[in-house]
């Protein structure tokens, strides 16, 4: 079954990479040319394994998995969305830079690289854009790891919609005996 190109979106395959390019910008994946053969044929893209071994039908799923996400990635984009949960963790925007206070003694300043947009909604909600799935979820793990959420007061910095367990903690215990 191929993978279908949306309009507005070009695939080209040279030398064992795939080209994507669309309205947000473009992407370059190499591919396993041993294992697979990658052909753009009409409105679809076609991964084909050169064999049944097990390491060639894993690199078919991984190949046709990378090239669905870059054709999504350059028609609409990834997003990743983060939340600031804590009294006074607080989240501003100055130029490029993300300004995080997150009850360190010192403000935390975060530069995201290249090809990735932050926004911030509000004090306490950071939103992560770019083409590329793979940087996204990245840079949003990097900025979750500034201040992972912890067990006892479920302070920290979430991913949205991610649920912390929470552990009752000594004073409660004490009162259970």
């Amino acid at each position: 079954m191929p993978v279908s190109i949306p309009s507005g979106v070009n695939v080209t395959v040279n030398d064992g990479e795939v080209l994507v390019k669309g309205p947000k910008g473009e992407l370059r994946q190499r591919i396993l040319a041993n294992a697979v053969a990658v052909r753009v044929d009409g409105g679809g893209v076609y991964v084909e394994r050169r064999g049944e071994a097990r390491t060639y039908r894993a690199a078919h799923g991984l190949t046709r998995t990378l090239i669905t996400n870059m054709i999504e990635g350059v028609s609409k984009g990834f997003r990743k969305s983060l939340e600031l949960q804590g009294v006074g963790y607080r989240a501003a925007k100055s130029g490029e830079k993300l300004n995080l206070s997150l009850g360190y003694s010192h403000p935390v300043v975060f530069q995201p690289p290249k090809g990735i947009a932050l926004t911030v909604e509000g004090q306490n909600k950071i939103h992560v854009d770019g083409i590329d799935k793979q940087q996204v979820g990245e840079v949003a793990a990097e900025i979750r790891s500034l201040r992972p959420p912890e067990p006892y007061k479920g302070k920290g910095i979430r991913y949205e919609g991610e649920h912390v367990r929470r552990k009752l903690g000594k004073a409660a215990k004490a009162g259970k005996k």
